[in-house]
C-alpha cells in the first residue's frame, strides 16, 4: 500500500479543512460556557498564527524570531490552538477524534516535509536551529537561544500572508456557534 507523501497532503489540508468545518458545524452542540472557553483557547492560537506570519519570510530566510524562537512550527501550533478551542467549543468526542486524526495524519507528515524542504533550502542554519528549536511544543523553563536580529513584528507580512483569513473564519464559526445555541435555546423556551 502506497501512503500518500507530506507534500501530496499540502495541497490537500485546507480542502479537507473545509470538509470538516462542513461536519462540524452539522455536529456542534455548544452551549454559552463551553462557546466562552473555546473561544478563549482559539484566540489563543488566532493570536499564534498572527504573530508567527509577522516573523516568516517564506522561502527568502530562516524564520527563527519571535515565536519561532521557540518552536519551529508556530504557525501549526496556533492551528492546534484553534482546532482545539473549537472541538471544546462543539462539545462533541467525534470532533476531537477527527481533529487528531487530522493533526497525525495529514499536519504532522506535512510538517516532516516542509522541514526536509528547509534543510535543504537552509542547510547547517535550519539544522542548528533544529537542535535549539523544538518542533512543535515549546519547551518549558528552556533557556532559549539568543534573539536573532529583527525587525520584529511586521503587519506587511501578516496582510502578504493572509492571516486575517484565520481571523474571518475565527469570527463566522464563533457566529454560527452562538447561532446553534440562541435558537435552540429559542425554540425550546
Amino acid at each position: 500500500m502506497k501512503f500518500i507523501s507530506g507534500r501530496s497532503l499540502m495541497r490537500w489540508r485546507v480542502p479537507l479543512g473545509f470538509a470538516l468545518a462542513v461536519i462540524y458545524a452539522l455536529r456542534a452542540r455548544p452551549t454559552w460556557p463551553s462557546l466562552a472557553a473555546g473561544l478563549f483557547i482559539a484566540a489563543l492560537g488566532l493570536l499564534m498564527r498572527a504573530l508567527a506570519s509577522g516573523h516568516i519570510q517564506k522561502n527568502q530566510a530562516l524564520a527563527i524570531t519571535g515565536p519561532y524562537r521557540y518552536t519551529r512550527n508556530p504557525l501549526y501550533l496556533g492551528s492546534l490552538g484553534l482546532a482545539l478551542g473549537f472541538v471544546l467549543a462543539a462539545r462533541d468526542w467525534l470532533m476531537a477524534l477527527l481533529a487528531l486524526a487530522m493533526l497525525a495524519g495529514v499536519y504532522l507528515p506535512v510538517i516532516r516535509a516542509e522541514e526536509a524542504y528547509l534543510s535543504q533550502r537552509f542547510g547547517a542554519d535550519f539544522d542548528q536551529y533544529c537542535r535549539q528549536t523544538p518542533r512543535l511544543f515549546p519547551r518549558p523553563f528552556r533557556r532559549t537561544p539568543p534573539q536573532a536580529q529583527s525587525s520584529g513584528f511586521s503587519w506587511a507580512l501578516y496582510l502578504r500572508h493572509r492571516e486575517y483569513n484565520a481571523l474571518i473564519g475565527y469570527g463566522l464559526l464563533a457566529l454560527l456557534l452562538a447561532a446553534k445555541i440562541f435558537f435552540r435555546i429559542g425554540m425550546v423556551s
